[in-house]
């Protein structure tokens, strides 16, 4: 038995240097709170003590010291940083407060005030860690590994080694470690944790799916689009990331006050100190008191923390229900517009047109004119030309791409097939510019036709023969009507729509959404003018759009609105917010969520200032002491973060 008792006890020792070890990581994790409560029993035993001797003994003063160093190093060494830069913040407010009312004799009031200043310093960094745990809940939201199909089987590896062309497969119930397309395999997929979808949306092959979301009970085989560190999460938890380290109009306001205020309540504790004794009204000590008083409570704590904490909750708030807002400044203005811009196709409609009609000119087969159109095309991102494309990949039309394609920016593209100019695009494309030309009567006839119709027209020309014409649809988003009823009804009344596309085509699409103000056949440029125009004539204005061509006017507005899945990348960078489901419903939750966070501000600036403007008058006229002081100040200061914590259950 003895023979082995070393050996037990050395097992022991991993586990108690392991248990030792998570102790010290919980203690990291709660610093503040560790420090608070250890002042906080140095307070109350020097107190207690104190009480039953009746007298403040040496081991009173020792203990009352230690409360003291516990609850004031940090504050001290802040505060000393900052006075070095010539920069005065609450912290050195607080040091003073409490070096001063031990030095009149009063050491548990200063005790008291470094405590409670801990305290509400540790429930300040509680509120903010809870708006920040719904941010970094993201980041663990997609799996480190995927299981990759391999020649001979199977391999979980980490995501980062995977590539575009890979293909990974997922099984019932676990998350999409990628984003990718379904090559196999039909299942209900959760993308709630990305886009904020009640429902599971069905997959089937050729459906797209993202990192992070939770497959349902069918196995699926994905094939890898993007990096790991380009996947919409990656991407998303970027966005949140820099969100945080902006300012917003208030916070910086807030900034710029105390640095102004701080100074002055120095200086105003200063002149109540010396002032009344010198004139006669009061005693040294007496004035004394009340100057640390005035000085305690007109410390801007609570506003210092009233516009990040809410701005933090916020954004956290956004980026669990599928809305990436770039900062607390797009945050605080999104509430404020009272007009949208609105992009046409892939913003208010699906996105994904179709060719329905096919129009050759006489002695022309459809499809030549299919071919000769997709093989232009087929060099644009465009929705207009992958619907020509994808057209002509379903009816079997073989075709080779064009040479040397130019885009015609909001006109069309040309190019060079087989030698020969080809210019495929709207009728500004041939009417317009260099060697514009009148329409020959029976294109024109054709053109007109088609766009009574609601369709986009686009005419295809082989050197200077017109091949025909092709007439495009696109159908509104569902829901898209309620989603401007509701805009209206939050006195959102000015909805505009800024679409390149025809005049009637453009209309007849509004007529059915219900959009009244029409701005059609613009150029990216135009669309600028447009925001512009609407800045002019009614105040702040939002732009929402998906394509490269809306890039410039997301930037002009007050706020830029991308589409975030199915957004281009210039669109998602020129925009201070993106909705990631790409659902227009989620506009009208962040224009709420917006107001809220604005309210709980001011809710937190009248709360953090009005507790200021009744203590320093309290404290001139000796009504409350130190004590009271402390408790008052601090608790505003409790009161305004978890407050602003109310916005993580925000719901419209």
């Amino acid at each position: 038995m003895t023979a082995k008792q070393p050996a037990a006890l050395g097992d022991e020792t991993p586990t108690r240097v392991a248990r030792a070890a998570a102790m010290a990581l919980r203690l990291a994790r709660h610093r503040d709170m560790a420090i608070t409560a250890i002042a906080g029993a140095l307070l109350l035993a020097g107190y207690l003590i104190e009480l039953s001797a009746g007298s403040r003994t040496p081991l009173v003063w020792v203990l009352y010291g230690g409360c003291y160093l516990v609850a004031g190093t940090d504050v001290l060494r802040n505060s000393v940083r900052m006075a070095l830069k010539l920069q005065f913040d609450v912290d050195l407010l607080m040091i003073i407060a409490a070096v001063g009312a031990a030095a009149v004799g009063h050491p548990e009031e200063g005790g008291l005030l470094l405590f409670l200043f801990a305290l509400g310093h540790g429930l300040e960094s509680y509120a903010l860690g809870q708006a920040r745990k719904a941010i970094e809940a993201l980041g663990r939201l997609a799996p480190a590994t995927a299981r990759v199909r391999r020649r001979d089987g199977e391999e979980v590896v980490p995501v980062e080694t995977l590539r575009p062309g890979d293909v990974v497969v997922v099984r019932g119930g676990e998350r999409m470690p990628v984003d990718g397309e379904v090559r196999e395999g039909e299942s209900d997929v959760d993308q709630s944790p990305i886009t904020g979808e009640s429902r599971p949306v069905q997959k089937a092959p050729g459906a797209e799916v993202f990192a992070g979301t939770i497959n349902g009970d069918g196995g699926l085989v994905v094939e890898v689009r993007t990096l790991a560190s380009e996947t919409l999460m990656s991407r998303m938890i970027r966005l949140v990331e820099e969100a945080q380290e902006q300012r917003s109009p208030t916070q910086r306001l807030a900034e710029r006050f105390t640095r102004v205020f701080v100074p002055f309540v120095l200086v105003f504790t200063g002149a109540i100190i010396v002032v009344p004794p010198l004139a006669g009204w009061l005693e040294w000590d007496v004035a004394f008191l009340r100057g640390m008083t005035v000085l305690v409570g007109a410390s801007p704590c609570a506003l210092a923390i009233s516009t990040p904490a809410a701005v933090l909750a916020g954004i956290g708030r956004a980026a669990r229900n599928g809305v990436l807002i770039k900062g607390g400044m797009h945050l605080e203005e999104l509430g404020t517009v009272v007009a949208v811009a609105f992009d046409k196709t892939g913003t208010l409609t699906e996105g994904e047109p179709r060719v329905v009609s096919l129009r050759p000119s006489e002695g022309v087969a459809q499809a030549e004119l299919l071919r000769i159109a997709a093989a232009v095309e087929s060099r644009s991102t465009h929705p207009l030309a992958e619907a020509v494309v994808r057209q002509a990949s379903e009816l079997g039309i073989a075709f080779d791409p064009a040479d040397e394609v130019q885009i015609q920016r909001g006109r069309g593209l040309e190019g060079m097939l087989d030698g020969v100019r080809v210019r495929v695009g709207s009728a500004r494309l041939f009417t317009e510019g260099e060697g514009a030309a009148p329409l020959p009567a029976a294109i024109a006839s054709t053109v007109a036709e088609i766009e009574q119709s609601a369709q986009s027209v686009m005419l295809v020309a082989l050197g200077d023969r017109f091949l025909g014409v092709l007439g495009l649809a696109d159908r509104p988003r569902a829901g898209v009507g309620e989603v401007l009823e509701d805009l209206r009804s939050m006195r959102v009344e000015h909805l505009v729509m800024l679409t390149g596309d025809n005049p009637p085509v453009a209309e007849a699409i509004a007529r059915e959404i219900g959009i009244t103000e029409v701005r059609a056949g613009l150029l990216p440029e135009d669309k600028i003018r447009e925001v512009r125009g609407m800045l002019d004539r009614y105040g702040r204005t939002a732009m929402v759009g998906d394509g490269v061509n809306d890039a410039p006017a997301l930037a002009a507005a007050t706020v830029g609105v991308a589409m975030g899945s199915k957004g281009t990348d210039v669109a998602l960078e020129a925009a201070d917010l993106a909705l990631m489901s790409d659902d227009l419903a989620k506009l009208p939750f962040a224009i709420g969520l917006s107001r809220a966070t604005r309210r709980l501000i001011l809710q937190n600036v009248i709360i953090s200032m009005g507790v200021v403007c009744a203590l320093i008058p309290l404290g001139m006229l000796g009504v409350t002491n130190v004590a009271w002081a402390v408790v008052l100040h601090e608790g505003s200061t409790v009161v305004v973060a978890l407050n602003a914590l109310r916005l993580l259950r925000y719901r419209r």
